[in-house]
């Protein structure tokens, strides 16, 4: 312990050396242990005008040194398969479950149709992050490359799909998440798994969740197997691994009135970053300083089936900046980049990326007033013409001397850009770039709404069963009665934001934490889960067989369950193949607060039992990276309910209801499972109490069929329809 103590300090002295023993008064923000590892992308401004010139120096002269400590090699940038990375300006998180994406009722993806919304709305993106896994990772013991397997069609379709992107300009990147380490140990290292997928597919690059770099047996392996894979890490880069890993993320900068210099840009002028605003509604300062280093932006808008729209005005701002950044991306990587080059009114802020016979500044307003006064102070040679980019019209300088004055309007919190060239470089090429611009500024970025709204979520409506009068077999009556409704979400991210978790029929949005009495009529519910003999029943009485089948019962053989499994719940069901069932028993699923009630009584005890846990009276967690059998449902008959059902907690989940948005389906799962991987805590949270809910994002029966979830079946016992009294309250409020 001691060896690996001196270690540790050993380790953090070397790190501690290697940033400070350079001679240099900006460098990048470093202020505690976390930030060394996430925030130090971000390279202070100079203090004043004034002292530009000195800052500039320090940062070039830190810059040099940095790079021959590093023993950088930039062949990586030089690489034509990898030199779009220099024109990726937008980037995105494409979710498998967004409704845009998949279309769960035709069963197919819908490429173009994602695309085209992107399009439309703020000019399309140039690379997308192709999401699989997290927050579903964890519900059974499938690991990352499993969930890649159990996507609708397999390794075949998603061929397909990135034939799309690729038809469509755009490259797709898959995640590679390393904390992965309690499901399913896939027998073989990440990199040769990922990578065998990714060149069968014709991918184009990796993301590494949670890294600070992909090392380089990524770009080994890759090239060994002559598919050369894009390598872009989530967190700030560790500077040593800027040589091979050619994109970044700006995860959650922080954001001052003076901007900051993007470290990696600086270092390597090449590099493709990408600022992320997770959860930001207004997107400016994100935009501003992206538009500010030359760098990308990620428009990131599904977050794990939270919708953080992009309001109008920033998505019209994302075009207008993409635009430019592409048209003039060979300039953006210049070497001679100047950042905070000296504007003339305070607050205004610019970078200079000269070329070979022309200069681009990108300038942003960080006041909260417009400007018209005289902007920028440039030398006057002869044959130069000026351009007003942002909004597309020549710029004619007042003369001061040998200094062309250039005076153009800098909107509040605004964006502006501006073209030297020599007159013999004017293209056609840029005169109709030009006017391209000029229309888009005829409609003002303040004249466009800034109000940012969550979409709002409806349930999957539930017709009533047939009335019953005799108690069915195997079923509980629940009496009628008020029911004190409260429960929370165990979503890992988003904490209280609206738009988190589930919207009920008497809600505004979707959100964590709900509380409401309501009045629930009598119904029956089933003693314990569906068992597989239940479901076997079920199978050869009716022949069913889903369209999409893949993962169905994946546990049976022959059309039928393993020895000794009769009693155990049924699992690796989709909620429409539990539907299927329920509807042959003359049943439905119950809505989430039926399932609750039956479960909690009316004095709202946390668990069936009481308020205090008890393991004895659930099933022993399965901790390891081969899931076992779940509990025959009989088994702990002391963990029953006020009302007498049983196995409601901790052997399988349990579907309830499903709710919809435009662009995300989820199910509410209750109960929790008896499975629980260990090693992160990024997998998929459990929910033994009472008061809380999992949030399961639905996308095909393939992906969503798990070995931990189950179902039960509830039956009405009166004339109060559900859906009428959900349909009435809705109309009601």
């Amino acid at each position: 312990m001691k060896k690996i103590l001196i270690f540790s300090l050993l380790i953090a002295s070397l790190l501690t050396l290697s940033l400070h023993s350079q001679d240099s008064k900006y460098r990048p923000l470093v202020t505690k242990a976390y930030e060394l590892s996430r925030k130090c992308e971000q390279i202070p401004g100079p203090e004043s005008p004034e002292k530009f010139s000195a800052w500039l120096s320090d940062i070039k002269h830190w810059r040099q040194e940095r790079l021959v400590r590093m023993g950088y090699n930039d062949l990586d940038y030089s690489r034509p398969e990898f030199k779009w990375t220099q024109n990726c300006f937008v980037q995105t998180l494409a979710l498998v479950t967004d409704r845009y994406f998949y279309d769960p009722a035709t069963a197919m993806y819908t490429v173009d149709r994602y695309l085209d919304d992107l399009e439309k709305r703020y000019g399309g993106v140039d690379c997308v992050i192709f999401w699989y896994s997290y927050p579903v990772l964890g519900i059974d013991n499938r690991n990352q490359f499993d969930l890649i397997r159990d996507l609708p069609g397999g390794i075949p379709a998603l061929k397909k799909v990135i034939k799309e992107f690729h038809r469509r300009g755009v490259s797709v990147l898959f995640p590679v998440v390393p904390w992965d380490r309690g499901t399913r140990d896939e027998g073989d290292s990440d990199w040769s798994a990922l990578i065998q997928i990714l060149a069968e597919i014709d991918a184009d690059g990796v993301y590494g969740d949670t890294l600070n770099a992909i090392p380089f047996i990524w770009r080994k392996t890759s090239e060994d197997i002559k598919h050369p894979l894009v390598l872009q890490p989530q967190n700030a880069l560790l500077d040593e691994a800027l040589a091979w890993n050619t994109m970044t993320h700006a995860d959650e900068w922080k954001h001052f009135f003076v901007p900051t210099v993007c470290h990696h840009k600086w270092l390597e002028t090449r590099h493709m970053v990408h600022i992320i605003s997770r959860w930001a509604q207004d997107r400016t300062d994100a935009l501003q300083l992206a538009f500010f280093n030359g760098i990308g932006y990620y428009s990131w808008e599904n977050i794990w089936g939270v919708w953080n729209m992009i309001t109008e005005r920033d998505a019209e701002a994302i075009r207008r900046i993409a635009k430019i950044e592409r048209f003039f991306a060979s300039l953006l990587t210049s070497r001679n980049w100047e950042p905070h080059t000296p504007m003339l009114q305070y607050g205004v802020f610019a970078s200079k990326f000269p070329g070979k016979d022309r200069i681009l500044w990108t300038i942003i307003n960080r006041n909260e007033y417009d400007l018209t006064s005289p902007q920028l102070k440039v030398p006057m040679e002869k044959g130069t013409r000026f351009f007003d980019v942002w909004n597309g019209c020549e710029i004619i300088p007042d003369k001061e001397s040998s200094l062309a004055i250039l005076s153009f309007t800098m909107k509040e919190r605004g964006y502006g850009a501006v073209l030297s060239i020599n007159e013999d470089s004017i293209t056609n090429e840029l005169l109709a770039f030009l006017e391209e611009m000029n229309t888009l500024s005829k409609r003002s970025l303040s004249s466009l709404s800034d109000k940012w709204t969550p979409l709002t979520q409806k349930i999957v409506e539930t017709d009533t069963t047939e009335l019953t009068i005799t108690p069915p077999n195997v079923m509980i009556r629940i009496p009628g009665g008020d029911f004190d409704f409260r429960v929370s979400g165990i979503e890992i991210e988003g904490k209280n934001r609206v738009g988190v978790g589930i919207q009920y029929h008497w809600e505004s949005s979707p959100r964590r934490y709900h509380r409401k009495k309501i009045h629930i009529n009598s119904f029956y519910i089933d003693q314990f889960p569906v068992t597989n003999a239940d479901f076997k029943k079920f199978m050869d009485e009716t022949g069913y067989r889903p369209k999409d089948d893949h993962n169905f019962l994946r546990h049976w053989t022959n059309g039928s369950f393993p020895s000794g499994w009769e009693n155990k719940p049924v699992t690796w069901v989709s909620i429409e193949d539990a539907r299927a069932y329920a509807a042959w028993a003359g049943k439905r699923l119950p809505h989430e607060w039926e399932w609750q009630y039956a479960a909690q009584g009316t004095d709202g005890r946390l668990y069936p039992w009481g308020n205090e846990w008890d393991p004895s009276l659930v099933p022993l967690l399965d901790k390891g990276r081969t899931q076992h059998s779940p509990t025959d449902v009989d088994f702990y008959a002391s963990g029953v309910s006020p009302f007498g059902v049983q196995d409601l907690v901790g052997n399988v989940w349990q579907w309830t209801d499903e709710y919809r948005d435009d662009h995300t389906r989820v199910a509410v799962l209750r109960g929790g499972s008896y499975y629980q991987p260990q090693g992160s805590k990024w997998y998929f949270p459990q929910a033994f109490r009472l008061d809380r809910h999992g949030k399961y994002l639905l996308m095909a029966p393939s992906r969503d069929r798990s070995a931990s979830i189950g179902f039960r079946c509830v039956k009405d016992t009166n004339k109060s329809n559900p859906s009428i009294w959900i349909k009435q309250w809705q109309l009601q409020n």
